[in-house]
């Protein structure tokens, strides 16, 4: 019994050493824990106080008419979105359904818009944002353009 003392002492020192060393490589490997990991508070602390607004396009018309085209949603944002936010936007392409005003589901193609701007500028930017989804809805014979918006952290 004396003799498998060691033995058990030894393996037990083995197997530390082995998750000692391995476990923060493992954490590492994994992106978490361990002295790598990012502090989150750094992060939500970063960059300036923006707001993004998402808004959402349709493309088919209830009137009858051709859905719109790119070239047509593109033209759109050349000169309604782009004189009121020169700074940057981002357009992308997306599949929506919604429900419209008779109850029936729609799918239907449609673009995502994304602008970003301060805080601070927030009173000014609702109405061009406003703008720009009445302007839609008119030119498109649309019920509606969704519109979102988030507070972000911003950082160039």
């Amino acid at each position: 019994m004396l003799s498998s003392k060691p033995r058990l002492r030894a393996a037990a020192v083995t197997a530390a050493a082995v998750l000692a060393v391995g476990a923060p490589t493992a954490y590492a490997a994994l992106g978490t824990g361990g002295d790598t990991a990012p502090d989150p508070r750094a992060a939500a602390t970063r960059g300036k106080s923006y707001i993004g607004t998402h808004l959402f396009f349709g493309t088919g018309r209830p009137d009858g008419k051709p859905a719109v085209t790119d070239r047509q949603f593109m033209d759109f944002v050349s000169q309604r979105v782009t004189p009121r936010f020169p700074d940057g936007l981002t357009v992308q392409d997306a599949r929506g359904q919604w429900r419209g005003r008779n109850g029936a589901v729609v799918r239907e193609r449609s673009y995502q818009l994304t602008v970003l701007y301060p805080k601070s500028e927030a009173r000014v930017r609702d109405r061009d944002i406003e703008a720009i989804r009445t302007a839609y809805k008119r030119a498109f014979a649309q019920e509606s353009v969704l519109r979102a918006d988030d507070m972000e952290s911003v950082d160039f």
